[in-house]
């Protein structure tokens, strides 16, 4: 099984450059304030040249404008939602030629059921440790959980993988696992990558 990888939460441009270097398949970056990896107001004008990565625009509960404003200026691949983004609000950013990804915090009591009404209007799921901070935690859910999952929608897996659990997370042998999304547990600091890590395993 062919799993892709995206980096996700990169800020600096010279660690976005090194990172690229490295070819993974999706690279993100947050547009969240509250975030410690928001990328605030950089120039992000060189993403446009970055044309074998595909480009992830992560947002919370951010306005359709605030969304179509970041998609007018860069080009971006695909648009993750980390919040709590109803069936039609996807529909209407989907429709804006990019791919949907809406993340979902996980934990024991995770009800499943309710990605029924999403199946439709998004290209994938992301799966991620439930926390307050949407993200970013450097923690980890228990995948076994991943077994009341019975959607056929593709999903993202995140939450805390670090290099020896992304080999783990490989081996699940699920065919809908479509892409292992790491961030904190690969950082120098919040934002920055560590190349030599990340090298050991996207190589």
């Amino acid at each position: 099984m062919n799993v892709k990888t995206k980096v996700c939460g990169l800020r600096e441009q010279a660690n976005v450059l090194d990172v690229a270097a490295l070819g993974p398949d999706y690279m993100g970056f947050i547009f969240y304030p509250k975030s410690k990896r928001y990328i605030g107001d950089r120039n992000l004008d060189f993403l446009n040249d970055l044309k074998q990565i595909k480009k992830v625009a992560v947002f919370v509960d951010a306005t359709e404008q605030a969304i179509d404003d970041v998609l007018r200026r860069y080009q971006f691949d695909a648009v993750q939602l980390h919040g709590n983004e109803s069936p039609e609000f996807c529909q209407r950013v989907r429709e804006k030629n990019v791919e949907l990804i809406k993340a979902f915090g996980v934990d024991q009591g995770f009800d499943f059921d309710q990605l029924k009404s999403y199946t439709q209007v998004v290209d994938y799921f992301l799966f991620d440790t439930k926390t307050i901070s949407y993200g970013g935690s450097g923690k980890r859910f228990d995948w076994g959980v991943l077994g009341n999952y019975k959607e056929e929608t593709p999903y993202f897996l995140s939450g805390g993988i670090d290099k020896d659990t992304l080999y783990g997370a490989k081996a699940l042998e699920d065919r809908r696992l479509y892409c292992i999304d790491i961030n904190s547990r690969f950082e120098v600091e919040p934002g920055v990558k560590d190349i030599t890590l990340l090298k050991s395993v996207l190589k």
